[in-house]
């Protein structure tokens, strides 16, 4: 236990002792807080907030450690509602700790631009963690934070001074343990051994159809224990003192990440519903003024007394104190560690160098073919040296997507500075992990499965573009070029699929030197993710486009590859990836009055301005075909009513790639026959 751990439990114990005659009274309004929400929007969700009070009680009103006038201060605990449907629980205690987020806000619960939506949103309300919306992925996203401060205690404390020693705390309930996601965070927790981690579990025995008992008859504690969890009950799950009782026992264990499951009722305070299936919805509304009254709230809506007031400007008064003390402790090792102080500072300000591209290797033109995820091995590596808060992962495949940080060690028990993460096969975890790491603030993440996989992680991908999480992915063996493994391994619809999801960039490089553009813009973009679809096959250098054309037209989506020749336009052909090849091949048989456009990315090249993009696509110039090597619908935009595409609109099949490819009509002969028909 840290120095600063201690204090802070010193002064909890010596200041203030749980004041379970006030938290209650705190608890019966925040009850009443949400009630009031509810009923006004006629919308959300009762069950939690009711049900769970006494432990938002216990952690804002006595253990958690923040402090609400600075909501982003490195070292506070995190707190993550999983069950995020449950947004007022989280709202309402917010308002009483003392956050931005005042009463108005409350009163506009589901409002049009209010800090208070629905379910929690990252970065719309002061004290929100993570975007929460689809049940177990708080679980995943509360695993990444504390792989990530771990990672931070390692990287940046000190024998002298200690910076970070902070818990990451969840709250979930049946849902969220239900979910795949969980199940599968929850295991890496337990091999990680994450005691900075601690996990309550609403057991209330409800879901949304029915009781619990319809879907579930196993003993979740046992599963948790077999994990390697730490397992505590607390059968009267709205008594404080057992819940304070087994959160100081979590908070001081070693060795285990952390499950306290709590038998509430949910509901509590509206007896008409309590207990069921009705809780979990608004149905209990109708009933909100006779529980209010039963309650002992007063006729006035959105009420907080006085004396819940004054404890918690009082309980905050402590915590400011806690986090004065540290703030000593830090500003001594910043003058004591100014290059660890420079690092720490560039991640949390997502600091990204002007001149990655000089970082990355050059290959000479007489580079044999190569696939992309081998160039992108080679590009990682080399970024990773310079850049040291890069971190990458692989779902027990870094053998195929080549994605490993030499010389940088991996993420355990006994190497917690270590670079590469072992996420198991758990593609849905990795991809909740990552964005943990990125809700955390400080390191890079990056994580690489197969494209055909990326099914599997495609609600955590969903919530980075959400969020606006700076992670990237690494997608190998992106097309039917798979070859042997056949149509299970081939994502033909995969990279249009990535494409449809808004804010996510997709960039699907041609050749080793795109490559190096595509991480130099993965890195470089820090208000979302990036996926990076690579191939498995080997596909040629393009020496005949210059280099800096290629990695810069990777930095805007797309780019003129090769200009028409006689002095005139007449056709242009389009392309990505490992499709490049064939539209320059075919360009140099159809002679004159052709221009090549490569179109890595779609997303980088339509928000790049008009003017550019009409210099690369001019508008008048409607004869266009396209080439890729999937599904065919979004390159319309591209190519226009007059335009054709070449692409596969069906499976695949399992045989050698390129006979796949010769077979679906993806080569240089069928681009050259059908461009002949546009000309």
């Amino acid at each position: 236990m840290s120095r600063y751990t201690q204090f802070l439990i010193n002064l909890l114990s010596s200041n203030m002792s749980l004041n379970t005659k006030l938290l209650a009274q705190a608890s019966t309004e925040a009850r009443g807080l949400a009630m009031d929400a509810v009923a006004a929007c006629k919308s959300g969700h009762l069950g939690l907030p009711l049900g769970c009070a006494e432990i938002g009680a216990i952690l804002y009103g006595h253990a958690l450690r923040v402090n609400p006038d600075e909501p982003k201060w490195i070292n506070r605990d995190r707190f993550v509602l999983s069950a995020g449907h449950g947004s007022m629980f989280l709202y309402s205690w917010l308002n009483l700790a003392g956050y931005d987020l005042s009463i108005e806000e409350l009163k506009r619960f589901r409002a049009l631009h209010s800090k208070t939506p629905g379910h929690p949103e990252f970065g719309e309300t002061p004290g929100v963690e993570a975007t929460t919306g689809p049940l177990g992925q708080g679980i995943g996203n509360a695993v990444g934070m504390a792989m990530s401060a771990k990672m931070a205690e390692a990287r940046f404390n000190t024998p002298t001074h200690t910076i970070f020693d902070h818990h990451v705390v969840a709250l979930c309930g049946d849902g969220c343990m239900q979910e795949g996601v969980a199940s599968e965070a929850a295991a890496l927790a337990g091999r990680q051994k994450l005691d900075n981690l601690i996990l309550f579990y609403d057991s209330n025995d409800v879901t949304l159809d029915a009781m619990a008992s319809k879907t579930q008859c196993e003993d979740t504690g046992a599963r948790f224990t077999a994990y390697g969890w730490a397992v505590q009950t607390v059968k009267e799950g709205n008594d404080m003192n057992a819940l304070m009782a087994a959160y100081d026992k979590a908070l001081k264990a070693t060795g285990a990440p952390q499950l306290i499951i709590c038998k509430t009722l949910i509901g509590k305070g509206i007896p008409e519903v309590a207990g069921t299936a009705k809780a979990h919805g608004e149905s209990g509304v109708k009933f909100v003024d006779a529980a209010r009254k039963a309650l002992g709230l007063p006729a006035d809506k959105f009420y907080v007394s006085t004396e819940v007031r004054s404890y918690f400007a009082e309980h905050k008064k402590n915590l400011k104190a806690a986090y004065q003390k540290w703030q000593a402790t830090f500003d001594a090792w910043q003058k004591a560690n100014p290059d660890k102080a420079a690092l720490l500072r560039t991640g949390l300000d997502h600091v990204v160098p002007v001149n990655l591209c000089d970082d990355c290797p050059v290959y000479p033109d007489n580079t044999a073919p190569m696939a992309t995820r081998k160039a992108g091995s080679d590009v990682l590596n080399a970024l990773a040296k310079k850049q040291p808060l890069v971190i990458s992962g692989s779902a027990d495949l870094h053998g195929s997507t080549l994605n490993y940080i030499k010389d940088a060690g991996d993420f355990d028990t006994d190497n917690r500075a270590g670079r590469n993460i072992h996420f198991g096969i758990r593609e849905h975890a990795m991809g909740a992990i990552m964005n943990g790491f990125a809700y955390h603030g400080i390191f890079r993440a990056s994580g690489a499965t197969f494209l055909t996989f990326a099914d599997y992680m495609r609600p955590s991908i969903r919530l980075a573009a959400l969020a606006k999480l700076p992670v990237f992915y690494i997608f190998t063996h992106d097309s039917v070029g798979v070859g042997e493994d056949g149509p299970t391994h081939q994502p033909v619809e995969l990279v249009s699929a990535l494409r449809c999801i808004p804010g996510l960039d997709v960039i699907r490089p041609g050749d080793p030197e795109e490559t190096a553009g595509a991480f130099v813009a993965a890195l470089d973009r820090t208000n979302g993710p990036t996926a990076l679809c690579l191939t498995r096959q080997a596909i040629p250098l393009q020496p005949s486009i210059p280099l800096h054309w290629r990695r810069g037209g990777v930095l805007s989506g797309g780019y003129v590859a090769q200009y028409e020749k006689g002095g005139f336009l007449n056709l242009i052909l389009l392309a990505s990836g490992s499709e490049l090849q064939h539209a320059i091949n075919a360009a140099g048989q159809l002679g004159n009055g052709v221009r090549v456009v490569s179109l890595p990315c779609f997303e980088r090249f339509e928000r790049m301005p008009w003017e550019y993009r009409e210099s690369i696509l001019p508008s008048w110039c409607k004869k266009r075909v396209a080439i890729e090597a999937g599904v065919t619908g979004l390159w319309h935009k591209f190519v226009g009513p007059e335009g054709k595409i070449i692409g596969i609109d069906r499976f695949g099949m399992s045989a050698p790639g390129e006979q796949v490819m010769k077979e679906l009509g993806i080569t240089t002969e069928r681009l050259v026959e059908v461009a002949r028909t546009v000309m």
